[in-house]
């Protein structure tokens, strides 16, 4: 135990801390500094097309170099361009195009070096899953629990520092938490822990995923889910303070919020796996989620956004539990980081689409777009769940 906390619990919670407060306060950042939906939307976009880009090198450089060193690499990098960010951003006016290409260089740098560092992180903690055996959903729900810990604290404090002490205090914080994680990171290790000489690059974890059915299916199903999420995610910041007229600390609180519901949930499908095992867990919280979406797409106040959203991503807690059980179980450990990088990418295809959508939908009509992508989410999850009920079942 002394041991993960160390090389694997400690590095992961900062850079979770770093990871939060770029997905969540990036939006917050660039529709406080140009007051514009469509480039709030433009800039979700930019920060996903990169993280995706990532994919097709990060698996193939931390399988080649091992996950310490793409970590912490990628870890010192983000926080200088966070730092170079908050710079410039103090030296100019808000509203300014030079603040304005500021902040979209900002969200796409700080996207594209996060998803090295994620993918360096989940490549340590698979490996630490493996060696658990039997208990791997509990190495798992721990990393998924610090993750969610740091959503916990992430969006609300970036809506805090941003309002009370601009750009420059939330940036400042983003940059230690990434210097923190290189620092705590672990070392010594040129190749993937119990790796050596492993397969390589895209195309060996495009093969891999394809030989495993069952993951295959659940990753399809996800990513169907994930456009719904996507979208939300999107749009929760335009909705919440320009349709709304709350504040940017109240649109962090959304996901503060539930962030809570999801440790919760995590916490619960542990219990739940050990007791009925990971299907059953897997299809109760994807109707959870789907239906808490259902329900989303009508919501039109303040509250309703802040219960649903959390009843929402408790769901999506137990899928992300099942997931990466799954995943640590099935892959093999000498081509782990390729795949692994190949299942992030199909997963967040639809980040980028969500943030174009909102770039383009006037945010009257976001409630409508939001209903349609439920009901893909709801068929996707449907499909994905049904056809893995006939294939072979994995070690709980």
């Amino acid at each position: 135990m002394k041991g993960l906390l160390h090389r694997i619990y400690l590095p992961r919670g900062a850079d979770a801390a770093a990871f939060s407060m770029t997905t969540y306060g990036i939006p917050l950042l660039v529709l406080a500094t140009t007051g514009s939906a469509a480039l709030t939307g433009l800039a979700f976009a930019l920060e996903w097309l990169p993280r995706i880009a990532a994919f097709t090198v990060a698996g193939t450089l931390v399988d080649r170099h091992g996950p310490a060193r793409v970590f912490r690499a990628a870890c010192v990098m983000r926080a200088l361009a966070a730092l170079t960010a908050a710079g410039a951003l103090t030296a100019v006016e808000a509203r300014t195009v030079t603040a304005t290409v500021t902040v979209m260089l900002l969200a796409a740098s700080t996207g594209f070096l996060t998803e090295f560092s994620y993918v360096a992180a989940e490549t340590v903690g698979g490996e630490a899953s493996r060696r658990a055996g039997a208990r791997a959903h509990r190495v798992q729900s721990t990393l998924i629990a610090i993750d969610q810990t740091a959503t916990l604290a992430g969006p609300a404090a970036s809506g805090l520092l941003l309002e009370r002490g601009g750009p420059a205090a939330m940036l400042g914080t983003l940059a230690g938490f990434s210097l923190l994680a290189a620092a705590l990171g672990p070392r010594g290790e040129k190749t993937p822990i119990g790796v050596a000489g492993g397969k390589r690059g895209l195309r060996i974890g495009w093969a891999t995923l394809r030989s495993l059915p069952t993951l295959a299916w659940l990753i399809g199903g996800l990513a169907v889910s994930n456009g719904a999420i996507a979208l939300l995610q999107a749009a929760v910041p335009v909705i919440i303070v320009t349709e709304l007229d709350h504040s940017s600390t109240d649109a962090g609180l959304i996901w503060s919020a539930a962030a809570i519901a999801s440790l919760l949930a995590i916490t619960t499908a542990r219990r739940g796996i050990d007791q009925w095992g990971l299907w059953p867990v897997g299809a109760v919280s994807a109707a959870v989620a789907a239906g808490a979406m259902l329900a989303i797409a009508h919501a039109d106040t303040y509250r309703d956004y802040l219960v649903l959203i959390a009843v929402l991503m408790a769901g999506e807690g137990g899928l992300t539990v099942v997931l990466r059980t799954v995943r640590s179980h099935l892959i093999p450990a000498e081509a782990f980081g390729s795949t692994l990088a190949v299942t992030i990418l199909v997963l967040l295809l639809p980040y980028p689409a969500a943030g174009l959508l909102v770039a383009v939908i006037p945010a009257t009509q976001l409630g409508h777009a939001i209903t349609v992508a439920v009901v893909l989410q709801a068929v996707g999850l449907a499909v994905a769940f049904a056809r893995l009920r006939s294939l072979p079942a994995v070690p709980s």
